[in-house]
């Protein structure tokens, strides 16, 4: 079954490295790459959505067209959103082996030692590139890497829940509520602010501007040495982000209303967050001393 799961990420890793080599591959081909490794999942693997926790979307997902289509999109969005997030040393391996192990210790919790197994080499694989990508950014994850780790966590996740019924369905996003609302925020700040395609790229995340307005201010040299440093400090800020979700899920992973609450506060935590540093009031607390 290991080997059924890799074989599923390979269009998904395979994009995304041609993507890293090339240069060539547009976004909306990627996007399909993505689709398939997420109709391969819910195909081979039997990872399908039936049961959401959120009252709209259930009707949809109890359909079996409609579990298979739901957990298309949650694996190719949740791989577009790790990549996302790639935009600093250690930022996305970081969050990943934050959210994988999550996964880990639910699956253990449960008796699914499959997916705990699972979960707990993909984060030993990330640690082992994390300590090359940080904080000097000697080798990078691209594209390809970027993709790999946001399908496995997706599809884990969906893994996790359609063999554990008292699993929350909420746990998952949750757990990955940082790069997931990251990615709702940065369509809807295109789209309904900008007036711009919600595809399109653009160098305002939340990742960006704490680059911007926290370390380019506490530590403004131009100097390589010092921009490499101001890289590196950077993702700390976005690991406690990523933490903020990532902790109450797996504590609360089996509560499927205190997840939805928690979900709730961090989404209009992060909103605050972010127009207070885009509107230069930064809170004290993260603004970094010389």
């Amino acid at each position: 079954m290991t080997l059924a799961l890799l074989a599923c990420a390979l269009p998904a890793f395979a994009s995304g490295l041609i993507e890293d080599a090339t240069k060539r591959v547009s976004p909306a081909r990627r996007m399909v790459a993505l689709l398939l490794a997420g109709a391969l999942g819910a195909w081979l693997l039997g990872g399908t959505i039936g049961f959401t926790g959120i009252a709209f979307l259930d009707p949809i997902a109890q359909t079996a067209l409609g579990a298979f289509l739901l957990a298309v999109f949650v694996v190719a969005g949740v791989a577009n959103s790790i990549n996302i997030i790639d935009g600093f040393n250690g930022l996305a391996s970081m969050c990943s082996m934050i959210m994988l192990s999550g996964v880990a210790f639910v699956a253990f919790s449960v008796g699914d030692m499959w997916i705990a197994g699972c979960a707990l080499l993909a984060v030993a694989a990330t640690l082992g590139f994390f300590v090359w990508n940080y904080p000097m950014g000697l080798v990078f994850l691209g594209d390809g890497g970027a993709y790999f780790l946001g399908f496995l966590l997706a599809e884990l996740s969906i893994l996790l829940i359609a063999r554990n019924s008292v699993v929350s369905p909420l746990f998952p996003l949750l757990l990955c509520a940082y790069p997931v609302v990251e990615t709702v925020f940065s369509m809807y700040r295109r789209k309904v602010i900008r007036g711009r395609p919600m595809g399109m790229p653009d160098g305002v995340h939340l990742h960006s501007l704490i680059y911007r307005r926290l370390m380019r201010w506490a530590i403004g040299s131009r100097d390589a040495h010092v921009l490499t440093r101001r890289n590196s400090l950077t993702a700390p800020y976005l690991w406690v982000v990523c933490s903020l979700s990532s902790i109450p899920a797996i504590i609360w992973w089996d509560d499927t209303f205190a997840l939805a609450c928690w979900l709730g506060v961090y989404a209009a935590g992060y909103v605050t967050m972010y127009w207070r540093i885009v509107r230069f009031r930064t809170p004290r607390w993260m603004v970094l001393k010389r």
